[in-house]
């Protein structure tokens, strides 16, 4: 079974960071894309950042330079480190892998940006 436990989301002013995990049940090694997807309210679910077991990285135009990916192998944890958060920002945070052929997802952490 594979699964994938999202958390670290929070409250945070503008402006501030939050870094978000991801944590796999497998070795991040045996997962071929992880991604990160928001969905706030009212609004389809987007990706903000994945990354392929390769090492190629997409980034939305409205995280670039703000949103970066990264892993600890060790402990089979992906993260998002987030930046200068924008009160735009706010939504739930999803990570999401590509496991043999499947899309696993995790349940989600809600970040919430005040003005």
């Amino acid at each position: 079974q594979f699964q994938l436990v999202a958390s670290g989301g929070g409250l945070v002013q503008s402006g501030g960071s939050l870094r978000l995990s991801c944590a796999s049940s497998r070795s991040i090694f045996s997962i071929n894309v992880m991604c990160w997807y928001r969905q706030s309210p009212g609004n389809q679910r987007e990706l903000v950042v994945d990354v392929s077991s390769g090492g190629s990285t997409y980034y939305a135009d409205s995280v670039k330079g703000r949103f970066t990916i990264s892993g600890d192998n060790a402990k089979n944890t992906v993260y998002l480190q987030i930046n200068s958060l924008k009160p735009e920002d706010t939504a739930v945070y999803y990570c999401a892998a590509d496991h043999n052929g499947l899309r696993y997802w995790g349940q989600g952490t809600q970040v919430t940006v005040s003005s």
